[in-house]
């Protein structure tokens, strides 16, 4: 896909004084946007060929910013030296929401020019490759829910995040008198991020209170994911300007949580589908193999889709969060959803939250599928009914399970590598141990008087 701005571009508008800073920002192991606002004429001049340098750090701290022990590439025994961030000038855009501002996505690499392979975005490159060696393209999007709060992030805070404000106040799912009073809030997003190079095709009302889900047209995989993150940083940033709030975390209350699903197609070379029948229907056996790879890994890969502590309560009974591992043709209570048909036949992965690591969980998707077909694993038959109910296989429950999983996963070390697998296992336990020695609201309110 061409970037939404050139080289040429950006020094045009440089000159007119139009653009006057460039964000040189990497996704981290959170899926969020780090790095450095640039004077642009610095970035033209001195940082376009080398990049420019940051710690280490920004791919092992903890969501709080915190230093964490356990990692092998940075931490105080390594004396948290730098890496190199490289822009990839393919992501180069205007940020419409931030005044003369643009923003290129870079890549973490070390001071001899190697990828970091625990960052993101190097992960799915490599998932990528193993495609590319068949001749297949994945095509992607994901669908983003999120929360929308009349108070602003810092009253949000100092209330402790209780009491909000919803910008609603019933279900508004599929509504449009519902979603009116948040319209111009909206309408902003969606011009916004039509202005950034992305292709937006809906917005509509979700199941809980004040939830939205704003669509986006599919393309290839790392731009979907590059695109994913930038929606999610530039939608808070437009939310921030507007003395609203809005939240990707996966749950935040006993309603509906915030889900993301991901579709999933392959073409070959020709462009042709890769999962459609010979004749243009049905399933390829190629498909086949390729689903049951996704219920086949998922318990092992749920660190890649459900990468919190928080994420783990999404998964509900009748919650249209899955937590039976069956597919279904159009079947919402499967974790995995197959629609379309011909060159549209795809499959959503609907097990991730809003929270995700869009660059993690389309790697797992595709290391999950391409397990399935290297082993020619058999496809279970198509749930028909409420999944909720059947008998299958069950997404982990917490994040120290899946930790284990991943940590021990045969199939997870020969798709990502050791050292990916020792970085992410880290990651969770470690999330695993602050929450477990954490004070909660719940722990004073069962012991303060009664304990």
């Amino acid at each position: 896909m061409r970037a939404p701005m050139t080289i040429e571009d950006l020094r045009r508008r440089a000159a007119d004084d139009t653009i006057d800073t460039v964000v040189v920002a990497m996704p981290d192991i959170h899926g969020r946007l780090v790095g450095k606002r640039l004077d642009v004429k610095h970035f033209l001049d001195d940082v376009l060929g080398p990049g420019v340098n940051a710690c280490s750090y920004l791919i092992t701290r903890d969501i709080d910013m915190e230093i964490v022990d356990g990692f092998e590439i940075a931490g105080w025994d390594s004396g948290l030296g730098d890496f190199t961030l490289m822009p990839d000038l393919g992501t180069l855009r205007p940020v419409p929401w931030m005044p003369g501002t643009a923003m290129v996505i870079a890549d973490a690499r070390w001071e001899d020019a190697r990828p970091v392979v625990q960052s993101p975005r190097e992960i799915l490159r490599q998932q990528l490759a193993r495609l590319a060696e068949r001749g297949w393209t994945a095509l992607v999007a994901t669908e983003l829910e999120f929360l929308l709060f009349d108070d602003d992030y810092r009253l949000a805070h100092e209330k402790h995040y209780h009491d909000l404000r919803r910008s609603t106040y019933y279900n508004i799912d599929y509504t449009i008198s519902g979603t009116s009073s948040a319209e111009p809030l909206m309408r902003q997003i969606r011009r916004g991020m039509r202005d950034a190079g992305m292709e937006v095709e809906a917005l509509k009302g979700e199941c809980n209170v004040g939830q939205f889900e704003l669509g986006f047209k599919y393309s290839d995989a790392l731009t979907t994911c590059d695109n994913h993150v930038i929606y999610k940083d530039g939608a808070k940033e437009i939310a921030t300007a507007n003395d609203v709030s809005l939240t990707f975390m996966a749950k935040f209350d006993d309603g509906p949580g915030n889900s993301c699903h991901v579709h999933l197609s392959l073409i070959d070379e020709a462009g042709e589908p890769v999962f459609a029948g010979r004749d243009g229907t049905g399933f390829s056996k190629t498909f086949e193999q390729f689903l049951a790879g996704q219920l086949a890994t998922a318990r092992e890969f749920g660190v890649a889709v459900a990468p919190n502590i928080n994420s783990y309560k999404r998964f509900r009974d009748g919650s249209f969060a899955p937590t039976a591992l069956s597919w279904g043709r159009d079947n919402r209570t499967c974790a995995v959803r197959v629609l379309g048909e011909s060159r549209s036949l795809r499959l959503e992965n609907r097990t991730p939250g809003a929270d995700v690591n869009p660059y993690l969980a389309v790697a797992a998707i595709i290391a999950g599928g391409l397990h399935g077909i290297e082993q020619k694993l058999e496809l279970k038959s198509a749930e028909t009914g409420n999944a909720y109910e059947s008998s299958a296989e069950r997404m982990p429950t917490s994040l120290a399970e899946a930790a284990a999983l991943w940590q021990n996963s045969e199939i997870a070390a020969k798709a990502f590598g050791a050292d990916v697998v020792h970085h992410y296992a880290n990651a969770a336990f470690q999330q695993v141990a602050a929450h477990e020695s954490a004070v909660t609201d719940w722990d004073r309110a069962r012991g303060f008087e009664r304990s």
